[in-house]
């Protein structure tokens, strides 16, 4: 009887667990990238022996390649090379079809009421479909790639209760960072944050994704949603395999966070935290040099539809330039179908191969020396995406897109009126 960590470590151990015990666990799944996956491997060789350990499971551990692909460096290139050999040695997949946070729940790798392991900090995004996700070091990784188990100390939950209704031009990546800027940056450290409330009942798997990937930056070890009907229509056809609709039971919680939508309107982050929020109106002045569309924040369908329906028969700012990077292969080709990217590539912005892009400043964006640009990412963390001078804002695909139309940061509602 507990939180849903609770219930979810409850579950996997076969006994009642409690906040504040540390646990052995058998993980479901592991994964790490291009950028975490060499010293992962090292990991790996040093507890199993240079050649001729094995992987827990070939079959549920997963390499991705999404932080600089296509290669940009001779570096990043022969790092991949590496990687590729130790995939061909252990039988695993290499997954080369956008951000590993898209592509794992996409292939059916996250399910309600699994524990996964990632070598990456936002793995806290699975938490959406009801899952205990969350990112480590990559030595963690390697041994959880040898052994198939990681440990725990059970977290401590904050439930986070949203409700009330968005009001037009108002979006759940404003509803996050208004989040972070009640609770903090480090408000939430080693905490899962479980989202409850009638708003968060009514958005889609897509839009929980957005909330939970944000976790970290509150300092949660995760996110959190119980599984719905929503959650099981979006892995119908996905996941093939049983799995609980795990609940919290009677929980008792650290703390509630209380948040009535309705009157919040559209927000941005300002460097150099992503906690230092204000209201859209009090920036408008700001001029942007680049505005930045994609991450495993923003770029999914949903994301790339509402900067679409603003951008249809605009212009970017001839001042500005705008980049867009969808966060899979399948939102890609699905956006392409719809017509998305036609407009997008119509309105003058540059679309690139799904993978994190200039997110992390190696490639397809970076920024120069004094340089502003307003991103859906979820961190505005000085030199992030290229120069240490260069600013980074942070908010919604709408608020982005609209941005990207005057040349500086604009409130997206005059466009939706």
């Amino acid at each position: 009887m507990g939180t849903l960590a609770e219930e979810i470590f409850s579950y996997k151990l076969g006994r009642p667990v409690s906040a504040g015990e540390i646990v052995i666990v058998d993980v479901d799944h592991v994964m790490s990238h291009d950028t975490t996956s060499p010293l992962a491997i090292q990991a790996f060789r040093k507890l199993t022996g240079e050649r001729g350990g094995r992987v827990f499971d070939s079959a549920r551990a997963h390499i991705v390649f999404d932080h600089i692909v296509p290669a940009a460096t001779v570096a990043a290139a022969t790092l991949q090379r590496d990687i590729r050999g130790f995939a061909r040695e252990q039988g695993i997949q290499i997954l080369q079809e956008g951000i590993c946070h898209q592509v794992m729940p996409e292939r059916g790798f996250v399910a309600p009421g699994e524990i996964i392991v990632g070598a990456d900090s936002h793995t806290c995004t699975y938490g959406a479909l009801g899952a205990f996700a969350t990112g480590m070091g990559s030595t963690d990784i390697g041994v959880a790639y040898a052994t198939g188990r990681s440990w725990f100390r059970v977290p401590e939950t904050i439930n986070v209760r949203l409700t009330g209704q968005l009001q037009p031009g108002v979006y759940v990546k404003d509803v996050t960072l208004e989040l972070v800027r009640r609770i903090g940056v480090d408000g939430a450290n080693y905490r899962a944050l479980e989202y409850s409330g009638s708003l968060v009942e009514s958005l889609s798997i897509s839009e929980r994704f957005t909330l939970c990937n944000m976790a970290i930056e509150m300092g949660a070890k995760t996110g959190l949603v119980a599984p719905d009907a929503t959650t099981e229509a979006w892995l119908r056809g996905r996941v093939n395999r049983s799995y609980p609709m795990l609940q919290p039971q009677n929980p008792r919680y650290e703390r509630v966070v209380e948040v009535d939508v309705s009157d919040l309107s559209p927000l941005i982050a300002c460097p150099p935290d992503v906690n230092n929020v204000v209201p859209v109106e009090q920036v408008e002045h700001i001029q942007i040099d680049q505005v930045f569309l994609g991450t495993c924040t923003n770029g999914r369908l949903d994301d790339l539809a509402i900067a679409a329906s603003i951008l249809r028969g605009r212009t970017i700012h001839p001042n500005t330039r705008m980049v867009v990077i969808p966060a899979s292969r399948e939102v890609y080709l699905e956006a392409l179908r719809l017509g998305y990217i036609e407009t997008f590539i119509q309105a003058g912005a540059s679309v690139g191969t799904p993978g994190c892009g200039p997110c992390i400043g190696r490639h397809f964006g970076v920024l120069g020396p004094g340089e502003r640009a307003l991103t859906t990412m979820n961190r505005n963390f000085t030199g992030r995406m290229g120069d240490p001078t260069a600013e980074i804002y942070l908010g919604s695909p709408a608020t982005v897109a609209a941005t990207a139309i005057t040349g500086h940061i604009t409130d997206p509602r005059q466009f939706l009126a």
